[in-house]
């Protein structure tokens, strides 16, 4: 629909580049991510590392909260720098 936009959560894996997860939303939420997260973690287990862009989501306490109580190291893209998540920019290249 016209004017509809939507939120997509995409975790891939970057060394086999494999898509573990993926949701679609109509609004953005630290608590979607987190749930999100939760989900593919129980399944494919739980990384060293998460490498996230810093939408409001994925910079969200709750997300933090998840990943601190994993020991999870959390990484970030700079501001306006897409080449610091080249993977998930290759991904939804045209």
């Amino acid at each position: 629909m016209k004017g509809t936009y939507y939120d997509a959560y995409v975790m891939i894996d970057i060394y086999s580049r494999y898509i573990v997860g993926v949701h679609v939303h109509a609004h953005e939420s630290g608590v979607l991510a987190r749930e999100l997260m939760e989900r593919i973690l129980s399944v494919h287990g739980i990384p060293q590392v998460v490498h996230a862009d810093r939408g409001t989501s994925m910079t969200s306490k709750t997300v933090a909260a998840l990943l601190a109580d994993l020991d999870v190291t959390r990484s970030h893209s700079r501001p306006r720098v897409s080449n610091d998540n080249p993977y998930s920019e290759a991904l939804f290249k045209p």
